[in-house]
C-alpha cells in the first residue's frame, strides 16, 4: 500500500504535532508500507524519521519535492524526486497515492485535500490539531462524492481503519 502523508510544514508543526507524527511513521513502518510525501520538514519529516527507526527494510518513503535541488529534501528519505514544478507537485503525490493522511496543515495541506477529493481519494484526517484535517474531518466538499474525508483522533483508531487491526 501506497500512503501518502500530507501536512503541517516546519513553520506550523508544533512540537506536539511532530511527535505524534513521528509515532504515525514508526507504526507504518512496522506495517511495511510505502510512504510518499513532499520530502520537506515539519509532518513529512516526522513521519519519514519515523518509517526509518522502525527498522523493517520493506517501508520506502518517497518524497517528491517541488524543487528541482534533491539536497533539499529531508535526510530521512529513500527516493527523492525533485519535480522544478512547486505546487503542483502536490496532485503527483496525491494520484501516487493509495490513501492519504493528512495531519494538521496550511493552504498546500488544503490544495491536496482537494486534489484527493477530485480523484476519489480517501483522507483520514488528523483531528487532534488545528488546521484543515481537523476542519475537515468528516465533512464533504460538495454533493458529487462522500465520506472521503475520514476523521480520527489516536493512532490506534487510524490503525484500525487501515488495517482492520
Amino acid at each position: 500500500m501506497q500512503i501518502g502523508i500530507i501536512g503541517s510544514n516546519k513553520s506550523h508543526c508544533s512540537k506536539e504535532l511532530y511527535e505524534f507524527s513521528y509515532n504515525l511513521g514508526l507504526l507504518l513502518g512496522k506495517k511495511g508500507t510505502t510512504i510518499i510525501n513532499g520530502g520537506m520538514q515539519g509532518t513529512m519529516e516526522a513521519v519519514s524519521k519515523g518509517v526509518k527507526d522502525s527498522n523493517n527494510n520493506q517501508s520506502k518513503v518517497v518524497g517528491i519535492l517541488p524543487f528541482d535541488n534533491k539536497e533539499k529534501a529531508n535526510k530521512y528519505i529513500d527516493i527523492i524526486i525533485p519535480t522544478g514544478i512547486g505546487f503542483a507537485r502536490n496532485a503527483v503525490i496525491v494520484l501516487s497515492s493509495d490513501i492519504l493522511i493528512a495531519l494538521g496543515g496550511g493552504a498546500g495541506t488544503l490544495n491536496e485535500i482537494s486534489y484527493a477529493w477530485k480523484f476519489g481519494k480517501k483522507v483520514f484526517c488528523y483531528t487532534g490539531t488545528e488546521g484543515w484535517s481537523k476542519k475537515l474531518a468528516n465533512q464533504n466538499l460538495d454533493s458529487r462524492k462522500k465520506d472521503l474525508l475520514i476523521g480520527f483522533n489516536t493512532l490506534e483508531e487510524l490503525s484500525n481503519l487501515l488495517f482492520n487491526d
